[in-house]
Parts: structure tokens; C-alpha cells; sequence
């Protein structure tokens, strides 16, 4: 059996993740080092936690479901008690992109994240509707990189985030360098800054005068529209007059070199802010 050493367990990541891998053939040991993360883990899946020494013996993975600022120092405290062979899994692309993992050539890295559920699906059960973050009941994509590493170890992580993630609909497979195009770079500068625009933009509308929930159902049902034919979820076209607002309206909100925020230097520099 397969042995995973999941440290963070008591967080609130890390609890999504436990419960997953409960329900899996992985044989787990949970590490959390605030007694509030133990608390947590025991009154909600009952499981106990261990000392990493423990729990890093005879391991085959070890997944860090930590924050990226504790990335450094917790691969740092624990790479030397780690089986040459075995596999360290991070959550995200940025404390790996940064350098920050501690060199060992007889380790694998690897890096596995979640899509979250589309916008577009189809969930016909009220819990899968309502399962915004993932890893509950809606089905999600995955991005996994293999950052170092045989081949053949691919598989392996893939099968584990496909397991801490699921359900998994779709699994990708990118480069670490990839995933910082997709996050920061598309996830959070570009599409959560323009989401928080339109909140914004939401809320002026309401201060001159537009009741709140006329405001919201607007706003919503046309991100629904208009992304479907965006994204080619439907066939159909914009009217003229729409259109000719989004001619105005880009180089109004939009810088002409927005695009900037994808190059090499703006992602590092993101990653650095983050880390």
C-alpha cells in the first residue's frame, strides 16, 4: 500500500484533503502542528496526528498542504528524513517556480492544483451546484507538472491528485512554469482583478440609484450570457450595439499593455509578492 504523509492536515485545506484520502487506498499519516489543525481533524474525521518523524517512515509521498509562505521552511525541516525515491507533492506552482524547495536529486517533485468547478457544468445535485471550491461533490479539472523526477513517477502523482482533488473530470498535464502563467498570471492578476472590477462597477451602479438585487440579477444572468458566447459554451454572436461597447469600453478599462502581466519578470515578481 502506498503510504501518504499529509502535513497541514488540520487546516482548512488540509481537512478537504484528509477526507478525500479516507476514502481512498492510500494509507495516510496526518501532521499538523497546531493543536487548534489537531482539534479540528479529530472532532471532524476523527483521525489523530503524528510527529513527522513518524509519519516520513517508509513514506512514498509527502504532501504539503501548507501555505506558500511555510513552503521553504517546512520541505527544508523535513527533506533530509525523507526516503530517497519518494515523492514531495506541493498544492501550488509558486514556492517551486520561486526555488524555494531544497535541492535533493533522489526525490521527485511534483506539483498538483486544482481547476475548481467550471462555471459551465453539469451538476444535477444541489450539492454539486453548491460546491464552488471543488474537492466536495462537483467535478473539476486538475493541472499537475512534474518538476523533477523519473517518468514514470507521473502516474503516481497524478493518481494522488486525482484522489485529493476529487471528483476530477479532466487531468492536464503542464510545466511549473505553466502553472505560474495560470496562477497568478490567469487565476488571480487577470481574472479575479477584472471580477473585482465588476463588483466595483456593480456596486457605482447602485450608489446612482439602481436597487441592489436589480443590480445583481443584471450583472449575473449577462456574465452568464455573454461568457457562454465568450467561450464558445453556446453558438452565438453579440449584437451590434454590444459590440460596439465593448470597442469603447476595453481600451477605456484596459491598459494597452496589459498583457505584460504574463512576462517572465511579471510572474517572478508576482511569485516573489506571494512567497
Amino acid at each position: 500500500m502506498t503510504k501518504i504523509a499529509l502535513f497541514g492536515a488540520g487546516g482548512k485545506m488540509g481537512v478537504r484533503l484528509s477526507r478525500n484520502l479516507a476514502n481512498s487506498d492510500f494509507e495516510t499519516a496526518h501532521v499538523e502542528v497546531s493543536q487548534e489543525g489537531r482539534d479540528r481533524l479529530k472532532s471532524e474525521l476523527g483521525f489523530d496526528c503524528q510527529d513527522p518523524a513518524e509519519a516520513l517512515e517508509h513514506v512514498d509521498v509527502v504532501v504539503l498542504a501548507v501555505p506558500d509562505t511555510a513552503i521553504r521552511n517546512v520541505s527544508a525541516s523535513i527533506v533530509d528524513m525523507v526516503p530517497s525515491g519518494a515523492m514531495i507533492i506541493c498544492l501550488d506552482a509558486a514556492a517551486p517556480f520561486a526555488g524555494h524547495l531544497p535541492k535533493r536529486d533522489d526525490v521527485t517533485y511534483f506539483v498538483s492544483h486544482p481547476c475548481h468547478p467550471p462555471i459551465f457544468n453539469d451538476e444535477d445535485t444541489k450539492e454539486g451546484r453548491k460546491d464552488y471550491f471543488g474537492g466536495i461533490a462537483a467535478k473539476q479539472g486538475i493541472v499537475n507538472a512534474l518538476m523533477q523526477g523519473p517518468e514514470a513517477d507521473y502516474r503516481l502523482g497524478e493518481e494522488v491528485g486525482k484522489t485529493i482533488f476529487a471528483p476530477v473530470a479532466r487531468s492536464h498535464r503542464v510545466t511549473v512554469e505553466q502553472m505560474a502563467l495560470l496562477e497568478p498570471g490567469l487565476s488571480e492578476t487577470v481574472c479575479a482583478s477584472l471580477l473585482d472590477v465588476m463588483r466595483e462597477a456593480m456596486d457605482e451602479v447602485v450608489a446612482r440609484g439602481v436597487p441592489k438585487d436589480a443590480a445583481r440579477d443584471f450583472l449575473l444572468g449577462h456574465m452568464n450570457i455573454l461568457g457562454a458566447v465568450i467561450f464558445k459554451e453556446v453558438d452565438g454572436v453579440f449584437s451590434d450595439a454590444c459590440n460596439k461597447a465593448i470597442e469603447f469600453g476595453k481600451p477605456t478599462l484596459m491598459k494597452s499593455d496589459w498583457k505584460r502581466v504574463f512576462e517572465p519578470e511579471e510572474i517572478a515578481a508576482s511569485i516573489d509578492r506571494i512567497t
